[in-house]
């Protein structure tokens, strides 16, 4: 029970890394606040993390939205007195295409979840992380941080890099208060977010990879699972010298993409 006592919330928590998370935290004594724009989502896993015993509640918000995100931390507060952590796993792939065929639109959407979701998310909970001291987890990508190979991913890519910009601007500006904040780097995970993903064609130069593109699996992707664990080491005091760090959890795939 490494968080008993805690108080910690995961944007994007309906599936997914999110929904890892959030089931991970609550196993270990969290009460965790779930967030989604996705209503039925984020009720079932509400009523999974009850099942096994733990205490959550739903959130049904867009992370891009100020009055939203600040309703939803003052929600958390008002109902358990407290916030711990904070993951900052909402997302989207976006639209992928050339820079020609990607709209100013399609731009905005990406970044705007990805990077501004992210912000408002952090921003909203500082006041009472501070209170005690705590934990952030960004969810960045190996996509912008050490692999450019994706074709078509710029919108996507620059959210990311963008994102571990951010991650070590406000680890320094929070050390004083006791607040850390790293950031986590999947490559290749099974989870749901290509469907909102929107690929259109685009150039390639064939390459081959040995043993596949996932050299530590031979080419078999992550598990959510296997993303929840770092997390809770992040957000956990085994992690308690830690901040500023960027984590890649990818199998070595960014290696030979890069």
């Amino acid at each position: 029970m490494q968080l008993q006592g805690k108080v910690a919330f995961v944007t994007g928590a309906g599936s997914g890394i999110g929904k890892g998370a959030a089931l991970i935290f609550a196993q270990e004594g969290a009460k965790v606040a779930v967030l989604s724009r996705t209503e039925k989502q984020i009720n079932e896993v509400v009523d999974e993390i009850k099942a096994r015993g733990g205490e959550a509640m739903a959130i049904v918000a867009d992370v891009s939205q100020p009055d939203q995100m600040e309703a939803a931390v003052q929600r958390i507060v008002d109902t358990w007195g407290r916030l711990d952590i904070v993951v900052a796993n909402a997302g989207i792939n976006g639209v992928w295409a050339s820079l020609e065929e990607l709209t100013p639109e399609d731009w905005d959407k990406t970044l705007g979840i990805n990077l501004k979701g992210t912000f408002l998310t952090v921003k909203y909970a500082v006041p009472h992380l501070k209170q005690q001291g705590g934990s952030v987890v960004v969810v960045s990508s190996v996509n912008g941080t050490r692999m450019f190979s994706n074709t078509g991913a710029t919108a996507y890519s620059c959210s990311k890099a963008a994102q571990l910009a951010f991650t070590k601007m406000v680890a320094l500006e929070l050390a004083h208060h006791k607040v850390r904040v790293n950031c986590i780097c999947p490559g290749w995970i099974q989870t749901e977010i290509g469907d909102n993903t929107d690929r259109r064609p685009v150039d390639r130069w064939p390459v081959q990879f040995p043993q596949g593109a996932v050299p530590l699996t031979h080419g078999k992707p992550g598990s959510v699972d296997q993303c929840s664990q770092l997390i809770l080491f992040l957000a956990s005091d085994a992690s308690s010298h830690i901040t500023g760090t960027e984590m890649w959890i990818d199998g070595g795939q960014s290696l030979l993409q890069g």
